[in-house]
């Protein structure tokens, strides 16, 4: 659960890719379709369109099928209201995942840009209060069973981009499909290019922060178990 189209490719479409590879069901869900990105002037108007297949190309890439956006919020106004909290507790609800990968509600200081986007921590912390305890409390968002949408424990969540992660994946063999996701996002990546050594020199960065041999490629994560 993330708030744009790419801030799953660029943070972990590598591990999602593992995840396919291993027989588990992936499936993403977008608060926003990305009307405020972009570098150049395509009128605002097209931009939700343009992104939306944009991040479908991309989950393709790495093999994930299911991709749903959220309506009625707009790129660069997300906060974390019981509004979202109850879209995403029925979205856990309907899905029924055991473990949700979503941005981290942690504000990285010495990185403002990226990771701190406001949209990012608000979705992050509007997901993990939907974890827990929204989504498996029966009485939290009482229409929601009237919908006929049960109470779900998701068993584990991992953060993207926050400070101080704790568990690496070695994703130097998907690294390739990760490229091929990131040139999907073509109105965000056309003026670089992903393989180009900026995004290998992060994630060698962060192999060897995790003590990975040489050369290899990973993406990190804070992962915790709710129960």
């Amino acid at each position: 659960m993330f708030a744009h189209p790419d801030d799953v490719d660029f943070g972990a479409a590598g591990t999602v890719a593992g995840w396919v590879d291993a027989g588990i069901e992936v499936a993403y869900l977008l608060v926003t379709r990305g009307d405020a990105g972009g570098f150049d002037d395509t009128p605002r108007e097209q931009m939700p369109t343009i992104r939306e297949k944009e991040q479908r190309a991309a989950a393709a890439a790495v093999g994930v099928k299911q991709v749903d956006f959220l309506d009625g919020y707009a790129d660069g106004t997300v906060t974390p209201t019981l509004t979202l909290r109850r879209d995403i507790t029925a979205a856990i609800r309907r899905f029924r995942p055991d473990r949700i990968l979503t941005s981290s509600p942690l504000r990285r200081w010495e990185r403002l840009s990226g990771p701190s986007h406001p949209d990012h921590l608000a979705v992050g912390e509007a997901t993990t209060c939907a974890i827990y305890p929204d989504a498996r409390n029966p009485f939290a968002f009482p229409e929601l069973l009237r919908d006929r949408l049960e109470p779900w424990v998701v068993r584990e969540v991992w953060y993207s981009g926050g400070p101080s992660p704790d568990h690496a994946v070695d994703v130097t063999d998907a690294y390739p499909r990760k490229v091929l996701a990131l040139r999907a996002h073509v109105s965000q990546t056309a003026h670089l290019d992903p393989d180009d050594g900026w995004l290998r020199d992060r994630m060698v960065a962060t192999a060897a922060a995790a003590g990975l041999p040489d050369g290899r490629l990973a993406e990190a994560f804070t992962v915790l178990r709710t129960e």
